[in-house]
């Protein structure tokens, strides 16, 4: 083989670790700030998160592998689930532990699960991505998508240097705590 058609062939085989390392950091970029400007993970993204992960957990479920290595899988896929069943058996009105164990599965299924669904999904895809790929490549990725959840969280917490109000009011979304109005000469 050439020297020029194996550069090919390493650059080819590099391209679909930079899809999964961009899409998985343009999936955690928005719950991260959000946590970050308004202190909390909205609904909707812990809801895609639920189904997605509830997509992931039936086919976990079917795939044909040994039990073994689905049931702990199965069970992580299973966390957006059971906060939301929580959500329907703990009063929101409480104060008690309940709410505390409701809101530590808000925050693992968030944490835990749009990550671990991520990759059972990338693993559904693309069966073989995973197993050719070295552990040096798969810290890689986590890192950098981690990377991208952390400076997103940061920029959230730190919006009203860079954004003002209006900026979240035209994008459709509410104004976060210790937002930056318009200037008057800027209005």
């Amino acid at each position: 083989m050439s020297e020029a058609s194996a550069r090919d062939s390493k650059r080819r085989r590099d391209v679909p670790v930079g899809v999964i390392m961009v899409g998985m950091a343009a999936i955690a970029w928005w719950p991260a700030f959000t946590l970050g400007a308004w202190e909390e993970i909205f609904f909707d993204d812990i809801l895609a998160v639920w189904a997605a992960s509830t997509a992931a957990f039936v086919f976990v479920l079917v795939e044909r592998r040994p039990v073994g290595g689905r049931l702990l899988r199965a069970f992580l896929l299973l966390l957006p689930s059971l906060w939301l069943l929580l959500n329907f058996i703990v009063a929101d009105d409480t104060e008690d532990l309940g709410v505390f164990v409701v809101d530590l599965l808000a925050i693992a299924a968030v944490l835990v699960g749009i990550p671990f669904t991520l990759w059972v999904l990338v693993r559904i895809v693309w069966p073989d991505f995973s197993n050719d790929m070295p552990r040096r490549t798969k810290w890689l990725i986590a890192l950098v998508v981690l990377g991208v959840a952390v400076a997103s969280f940061v920029l959230g917490l730190n919006q009203a240097h860079f954004l003002t109000c209006e900026d979240f009011a035209i994008s459709g979304n509410s104004e976060p705590p210790g937002c930056t109005p318009l200037a008057p000469d800027e209005g």
